[in-house]
């Protein structure tokens, strides 16, 4: 019988081993992002630190490569590796709400943080689908519903556990391992494994939440008003600018399904609508304004059912400054020619809250951004992953000029060499050096990957 790569795994761990060949084993190489197919030796569904440590460390003793899955929702498939050890922390899931703060484990996706927060009527800044890990979308950053207001979600991070390369279990905060704490904060996951989060919450409840939409040929006027309108409004109100096609079922009327349409989704945080939204509400001559007050869980659970895993999916992100109408004009062009009824492109306001922390107090470097740009294209069919993939290349490339020159790590697929050193901007150099403090020897390499500095 052949020896596997991984045999003896199973005698260290308390969780759970799925080995290549197993019972399961499908299933639990399964990727959110249907277009990557990767095939690890095994899955290690760890329970707790010890779990995870000893996983670290029969993996480095082995020299297999070790990616790191918390929600499983990567959209670059960083979360498995071929021939390598898939270190799964779905089972440390728990969410406690303690005073000012919640303490999050690394394994929760933003739905368990909801379902805890919204019952004592706070909220922890987070995405925009509530599937999305809770590890993942910090550790790069988080954009969402609450960022103008309440920052990104590191801005929000107060305290973290770890397991460190070497098997070691460190506390990380402004006092305990500062400069890994201050990596952490938009760095990714290349510093060691995240078993839980300490966040600060924000007394949002209820929002004044919905999609105002208009027809494409309107699309011109209504982003060169929304570049103008949106940087001057008060942090508690939010709006993406979006291209997208009205989905196929309630609650939209049936005469628009599946129409292509341009539009702004709005999100005030306040039980009551204000005269921003009011004014936002009132331009133009939309064809659907679904503004209405929403439990903030629903609100940030309501594209969860467009976009379940599985289906096919080529993304590009990047920091935006100023909209110029050299801009506009491309961006109507693609907007004009969606490939598939899922695909989109994304413009989220990062202004307010986020612009108050200086570029050097995080990892995250793009402080004086404005804008974070998304480009998506999405389909469930297979035979369509290559009409995704070129028109979100196509239209990435035509706005490069009018972008920073960067992507968000969150937003990219897996990238290498000078795109990886532009998604960290200025502060790649001292990652570099916290990286060689922390995994001189880049076990943590599944990522936008930083390397450690000689």
């Amino acid at each position: 019988m052949a020896i596997l790569a991984t045999d003896g795994l199973t005698g260290l761990l308390k969780g759970r081993v799925v080995e290549r060949g197993g019972a399961g084993y499908d299933e639990a190489r399964a990727l959110f992002n249907g277009m990557i197919d990767k095939r690890p030796a095994a899955v290690a569904y760890c329970t707790d630190e010890q779990d995870v440590a000893a996983a670290l460390r029969f993996a480095t003793e082995r020299g297999l490569r070790v990616a790191v899955r918390g929600g499983g929702h990567n959209g670059a498939g960083l979360g498995s590796v071929d021939d390598g050890l898939v270190i799964d922390l779905s089972a440390m899931n728990s969410v406690t709400l303690d005073g000012p703060v919640t303490r999050v484990q690394g394994g929760a996706r933003w739905q368990d943080v909801d379902r805890v927060t919204h019952e004592s009527g706070v909220a922890v800044p987070a995405g925009i689908i509530s599937t999305t890990g809770v590890g993942g979308l910090t550790l790069g950053g988080g954009i969402g519903h609450l960022t103008r207001g309440c920052g990104l979600t590191i801005d929000n991070v107060r305290a973290a556990t770890m397991v460190l390369a070497d098997g070691s279990v460190v506390q990380v905060d402004a006092e305990h391992e500062p400069d890994l704490f201050w990596a952490i904060r938009g760095g990714g996951g290349n510093f060691g494994v995240v078993t839980e989060f300490t966040f600060k919450t924000h007394p949002v409840s209820v929002v004044q939440a919905g999609p105002v939409l208009y027809d494409l040929a309107d699309a011109a006027d209504v982003l060169r008003w929304y570049r103008e309108f949106m940087p001057a409004q008060p942090g508690a109100l939010t709006g993406f600018f979006a291209f997208l096609t009205i989905p196929p079922g309630p609650p939209f009327p049936e005469e628009l399904h599946l129409r292509p349409v341009c539009g702004v989704v709005w999100c005030y945080a306040g039980e009551d609508e204000s005269p921003a939204l009011r004014e936002a509400r009132s331009f133009g001559s939309p064809l659907l304004d679904g503004v209405a007050p929403v439990p903030l869980p629903a609100w940030n659970s309501a594209f969860d059912a467009i976009y379940p895993a599985g289906d096919q999916w080529y993304w590009r992100g990047e920091f935006v400054r100023e909209i110029p109408d050299a801009a506009i004009e491309k961006h109507v062009a693609f907007g004009n020619d969606l490939p598939t009824w899922k695909s989109t492109m994304h413009l989220y306001p990062i202004d307010g809250a986020p612009s108050r922390v200086g570029s050097d107090e995080t990892a995250w470097a793009y402080r004086d951004a404005v804008w974070a740009q998304v480009i998506v294209g999405v389909d469930p069919d297979p035979a369509n992953a290559g009409l995704v993939r070129d028109w979100t290349v196509r239209y990435s490339d035509a706005l490069k000029e009018h972008t920073l020159g960067t992507g968000y790590v969150n937003f990219q697929m897996q990238e290498e060499g000078d795109r990886v050193r532009a998604m960290y901007g200025g502060n790649y150099d001292r990652l570099a050096q916290v990286k060689a403090a922390y995994d001189p020897q880049n076990v943590f390499s599944v990522n936008q990957n930083i390397k450690p500095a000689a």
